[in-house]
């Protein structure tokens, strides 16, 4: 495993995190299996993974009691990167985004229960707030909430780039310690972080940690899917314009190309879009989703071809400017 660090006082965290969205069960489909999930979880842990994305969303909490059972005495020893914010008023209902103080402070506590800690190492906004709750109380409850010792660190998710910037400067007016981390969605077919939001996350002194979620694009890029695919109603890929008429049928083409690259390299195809990811500006960790152990391992490949890229002579080195010529053409 490789790892990073997200603050020169902060922890020691792995480039692969686990994301644990899937494993909640809700909006996946049918199939998904709590058994299979919590190995997955142990897989990962085992093989030297430590941060776990998780979320009070993520079925409802189910996720956050999964990830507590699959480690169980070792939970406190991971980096548990949770998030905060969104509320669901009953059987049905829309959730929506609130960061008043008083949702955050309940949501939090219900997070640290669930999971059964004393601190959270890291808890980010999930979404932008849709109840018009100022940035500045947002942000002074948050870091009211990490000088309690309730919270380690905080950041921001799914956020604009102005909002960075103006977050950064209130929390440097107030005295305040500067977010750890934002989180966005960037994948090779997925590339709006690229345009929109790496130079506002690159003019931050210093740059928070980026984690990437979706690396694998909803499994569109473990090669696994085929122009067939049907998905059932409660899986939310069913309604997802990515998976759907031709800029469907133009991923696969390029996933089918790359599975070529991959072959002839004896690894994933999963691990190659990885790979990119991470070698890329301002990408410091890759969240994967996996309900199975199989889909851990295959995910753990990534390691090895950053290890092969690090070698000029390697075959993946040799291979690596096809991937790079067909990642650059992409349009989506």
């Amino acid at each position: 495993m490789r790892y990073t660090r997200w603050a020169d006082d902060g922890p020691s965290v792995s480039v692969l995190g686990f994301g644990c969205w899937a494993a909640g069960g809700l909006w996946w489909g049918e199939s998904v299996d709590d058994d299979a999930a919590i190995a997955a979880m142990r897989t990962a842990w085992q093989a030297g993974v430590t941060l776990f994305d998780t979320a009070p969303l993520y079925g409802h909490g189910h996720a956050d009691r999964l990830l507590a059972r699959a480690l169980g005495d070792d939970l406190p020893l991971a980096v548990v990167a949770t998030k905060c914010g969104i509320r669901v008023d009953g059987p049905g209902q829309h959730a929506e985004s609130d960061l008043s103080p008083a949702h955050l402070v309940a949501d939090i506590d219900a997070s640290l229960r669930r999971l059964g800690l004393q601190q959270l190492p890291l808890v980010q906004t999930h979404w932008p707030c849709q109840r018009g709750t100022p940035l500045e109380e947002t942000l002074q409850a948050l870091s009211a909430l990490r000088r309690s010792g309730k919270v380690a660190a905080f950041g921001l998710c799914n956020e604009r780039g102005e909002t960075l910037g103006r977050a950064t400067q209130l929390l440097a007016a107030s005295g305040e310690a500067p977010m750890a981390t934002f989180q966005t969605p960037y994948s090779l077919l997925r590339r709006e972080y690229e345009q929109q939001l790496r130079g506002a996350v690159a003019a931050i002194a210093p740059p928070p940690m980026v984690l990437c979620y979706e690396p694998l694009c909803r499994g569109l890029l473990t090669g696994k899917f085929t122009a067939r695919q049907r998905f059932p109603q409660s899986d939310l890929r069913a309604r997802d314009e990515r998976f759907q008429g031709d800029r469907y049928l133009r991923a696969l083409a390029l996933v089918a190309r790359l599975q070529l690259v991959a072959d002839r390299v004896g690894e994933p195809v999963a691990a190659l879009a990885l790979s990119w990811l991470l070698r890329q500006p301002h990408a410091d960790v890759a969240l994967c989703g996996a309900r199975s152990p199989a889909q851990v391992q295959e995910h753990l490949r990534a390691v090895a071809v950053l290890d092969g890229l690090d070698d000029p002579e390697s075959e993946i080195s040799r291979r690596w400017p096809v991937v790079l010529q067909l990642v650059g053409g992409w349009r989506g």
